[in-house]
């Protein structure tokens, strides 16, 4: 699974919009997207973000983290984190083993809703499930949204925060040692990893559960 940002489809590719926050009583509740980055990589974290946009300083340009190249991601990374409320959660990669990805990225996403300074009204979930929230989060309403991040401004917003924090721990994480190219893939399975890990082998960053690196060790 490739990790790159694809370019953005000319005029065929619908921008997310604020509809979906409108539907839940945006502005005037508080409405958190939710989103995740890092579910598919090898080795490392998986991470989550929750932001909560103000509707009269929305920075122009959101879209899916997929859909931007870095420096726009990073761009709109700063101007997000100055314009709305934002908050990660992260789960290592021996408590995604320990208790499997989707679990993982869900307890990322419950984390990420708890660390907001004021909690949300109702949240917005990219994908098909929504998080279990800790008390006393747990009456929050949260509706699931297929591509979300294709639909929603705020989950959008999401998807950038956690794909450009996720990119700068695994940036740091290779700093100390590591030979996998972390810096650029990400964690990802790209060829540059594959061929690290014939030569370095596994280390504690990858994730032992998932199947290429189950296979390293079994043999």
């Amino acid at each position: 699974m490739s990790h790159e940002p694809r370019k953005i489809p000319s005029k065929i590719e619908s921008a997310p919009d604020y509809s979906l926050e409108e539907s839940l009583g945006a502005p005037r509740m508080r409405i958190a997207g939710i989103d995740e980055a890092g579910r598919g990589a090898w080795a490392g974290p998986v991470v989550a973000a929750a932001v909560i946009l103000a509707r009269d300083n929305i920075p122009e340009g959101i879209r899916d983290s997929k859909l931007l190249r870095k420096p726009q991601r990073e761009e709109l990374f700063e101007r997000i984190t100055r314009n709305a409320v934002c908050a990660v959660g992260t789960i290592d990669s021996e408590e995604i083993d320990r208790i499997n990805i989707l679990q993982a990225s869900l307890k990322a996403m419950a984390a990420a809703v708890a660390k907001l300074p004021e909690p949300p009204q109702a949240i917005l979930v990219d994908g098909k499930q929504t998080p279990s929230l800790p008390e006393p989060l747990s009456g929050i309403p949260a509706r699931a949204v297929v591509k979300g991040d294709r639909k929603s401004l705020s989950i959008a917003a999401a998807s950038i925060i956690a794909k450009v924090t996720r990119d700068r721990l695994m940036t740091e994480l290779s700093k100390n040692g590591h030979a996998y190219g972390w810096e650029r893939n990400a964690g990802y399975g790209t060829r540059t990893h594959r061929d690290a890990l014939d030569r370095f082998g596994v280390s504690k960053q990858h994730r032992r559960s998932f199947a290429p690196i189950h296979k390293i060790l079994s043999q």
